[in-house]
């Protein structure tokens, strides 16, 4: 049996603190890190038009028709910067869109073969870094998955914060 004193576990406590303030930090330099480089890739080979959030969405949309609700609710982006970067891909010819019959509000979009250029384009991207990663003996499998796992169950608490506490 282990005995803590309160000036142990007070440490114990203040260096978990800081580590998991380090680790929100390193999520947003990550985060934007990817933006620029996706843009100095877009800028590499010409694509000008768009920015690099607007390729995400075009990769994280796919090959599926959604709506910007569901967008939202599968986390991937707020309400008002969905929906500006939607009508602006919609209106560069990226996007389809088309109302829903079932409710007339709602509005579907697709790709267009101009979004899914895009898209495969991220998506090389995506592989090439992937490989070079693997490649280089930055991350394997094994890595790749617990920090997958490990950022899941993060996100898992904060929904749950989010849903559950006032």
């Amino acid at each position: 049996m282990s005995y803590h004193s309160p000036l142990t576990t007070s440490a114990v406590q203040s260096a978990f603190i800081s580590s998991y303030l380090d680790a929100l930090s390193l999520v947003e330099r990550l985060h934007r890190l990817l933006l620029d480089v996706i843009k100095d890739e877009f800028e590499r080979v010409g694509v000008l038009e768009i920015n690099a959030v607007q390729a995400l969405l075009l990769f994280n949309i796919g090959d599926h028709e959604v709506t910007a609700g569901e967008l939202k609710t599968r986390g991937y982006y707020q309400g008002s910067n969905v929906s500006y970067n939607l009508k602006k891909l919609v209106d560069m010819g990226y996007m389809h869109h088309q109302r829903c019959e079932a409710d007339r509000r709602s509005v579907r979009v697709r790709l267009t073969e101009k979004g899914r250029t895009i898209r495969d384009l991220v998506g090389d991207l995506f592989a090439r870094h992937a490989e070079g990663l693997e490649g280089r003996g930055v991350l394997g499998p094994d890595g790749i998955d617990q920090i997958t796992a490990s950022l899941r169950r993060v996100e898992r608490y904060w929904t749950d914060q989010i849903r559950y506490i006032y």
